[in-house]
């Protein structure tokens, strides 16, 4: 907002001619240097050498508060606050229209403007300027949305998993809002530095959730905005901490699968028996199982990886059982003219009946049928992870156990038990995926090996 001018638009004029003064003097004969300025937050600030009766009248305004930075008052920028605060400074006593300028008193008196007179130009003058402010904004928030458009093009260009695009677009918009937009060839190290630095310090993150911030302005800076970053030594890294995985013994999980039941006992129980992630294990189809081989095929697996995994051969038969019930509500899904899912990448286009096919039907569905807004046609998607998550978290809770355990951990669990039976690192590290040994050398920290085989000497007594 503009510079709106200092303190004489006075809302109500309170001198015996009842006239619309529209200058600020001071009663001692020297002008009162009060400015009125519109902020980039949606504010009007206050400034003025120091006086105990112009603070009294601000602080009688709701809202107000100080910014030390700028020394300046700050109220909310609104018509009635406006004239409020008018209200309160004329109510100082400290301002008289008999120092008005000559011009403008002659102007007046001869227009003999009366208050009625007086507020609607009031209103006009803080109308433009909420106007003029609103236009900056909006035009602000246009060049971020643009900004975030082709930020998100780039993103399923290169492939990008949905859950990536979504985290790294929160940290464009939050890094593009906190400052200027932007702009190619700029220099970016000062500025993604202090960005970092004010996650870590004022707003406390994790390290991890740092490093993935700046992740996200690196690809903004490096593949959309076409600009180098340089050097890198200057920005701060949070170093990542390295936490032991909590692990759940066999006792305790058959305690945390016996107080569950149904399709949840199901989707824990393979969790447990095949070190699925949980979103690998709630978009599984019908086609990934091979109960031919005891084998599950996990496509576009974090890192958009494929890999194949055992299928524990105690679920076989509840599984078979599952699939039944879930082939009978397709079948009466398509018997009603719905019984689409969803495909990946351009699928549906290629292979036009795919959408209705058995074979690519989830294994764990919604137990309602969602609705496209556009097509109006209907189908079901799988089951939300959240679900899964609150069934698991009631059973911790229900089995008595003291652990910190959630879906993740039984995929810990997986890894370290094999580890104990005497099965060989790689092959645990190819079952659960990971790209680097180093990642599933983690659990070997949990086996009863090390301080854990360590007798101590005071058991010696």
């Amino acid at each position: 907002m503009k510079y709106i001018g200092k303190i004489f638009l006075y809302a109500y004029s309170k001198c015996q001619s009842n006239q619309y003064i529209p200058t600020a003097n001071c009663t001692r004969g020297t002008q009162m240097d009060v400015k009125i300025c519109g902020t980039n937050t949606n504010g009007i600030s206050i400034a003025f050498k120091f006086d105990e009766r112009i603070i009294g009248a601000v602080k009688t305004l709701k809202g107000r508060f100080f910014d030390w930075d700028a020394q300046v008052w700050i109220i909310p920028d609104s018509q009635d606050m406006a004239q409020n605060l008018l209200q309160s400074l004329w109510d100082t006593g400290l301002f008289s229209h008999q120092e008005a300028p000559d011009p403008v008193r002659a102007h007046l008196s001869a227009k003999k403007a009366t208050q009625n007179q007086a507020e609607p130009l009031i209103e006009a003058v803080i109308s433009n300027a909420i106007k003029e402010s609103a236009g900056k904004l909006a035009d602000q928030a246009g060049a971020v949305d643009r900004l975030l458009e082709r930020y998100r093009e780039r993103i399923r260009a290169a492939h990008y998993s949905p859950m990536t695009e979504r985290a790294y677009s929160h940290w464009i918009e939050l890094y593009a809002r906190t400052g200027s937009i932007p702009r190619p060839g700029e220099p970016a190290e000062n500025r993604i530095n202090a960005f970092l630095t004010d996650l870590a310090v004022r707003q406390n993150v994790s390290a991890s959730t740092q490093n993935q911030a700046l992740a996200a302005v690196l690809f903004l800076y490096r593949q959309v905005l076409g600009t180098d970053v340089g050097d890198l030594e200057d920005i701060i890294r949070a170093k990542r901490p390295v936490h032991i995985p909590v692990v759940m013994t066999k006792e305790e999980v058959k305690r945390v699968l016996t107080v569950m039941n149904g399709d949840m006992r199901l989707i824990a129980s393979l969790l447990y028996g095949t070190g699925l992630r949980l979103n690998e294990c709630i978009t599984l189809r019908i086609q990934d199982i091979d109960f031919d081989r005891n084998s599950i095929i996990v496509h576009d697996g974090k890192g958009s990886k494929d890999r194949m995994t055992m299928l524990p051969s105690t679920l076989k038969k509840p599984l078979i059982e599952h699939l039944e019930r879930i082939k009978a509500i397709h079948d009466k899904d398509i018997t009603e003219g719905w019984g689409e899912v969803y495909l990946p990448g351009a699928l549906a286009k290629k292979f036009p009946n795919a959408a209705r096919d058995w074979r690519w039907q989830w294994v764990f569905p919604q137990k309602r049928r969602w609705c496209n807004s556009d097509t109006k046609s209907e189908g079901r998607f799988h089951i939300d992870a959240s679900i899964v998550q609150r069934s698991v978290k009631d059973a911790v809770l229900l089995s008595g156990i003291t652990k910190h355990a959630s879906c993740h951990t039984f995929r810990h669990s997986f890894a370290t038990q094999l580890l104990e039976s005497g099965y060989d690192i790689r092959t645990v590290q190819e079952l659960l995926g990971h790209s680097d040994i180093r990642t599933t050398m983690i659990y070997t920290h949990v086996l009863n090996k090390g301080p854990g085989g360590v007798k101590s000497p005071l058991d010696a007594f």
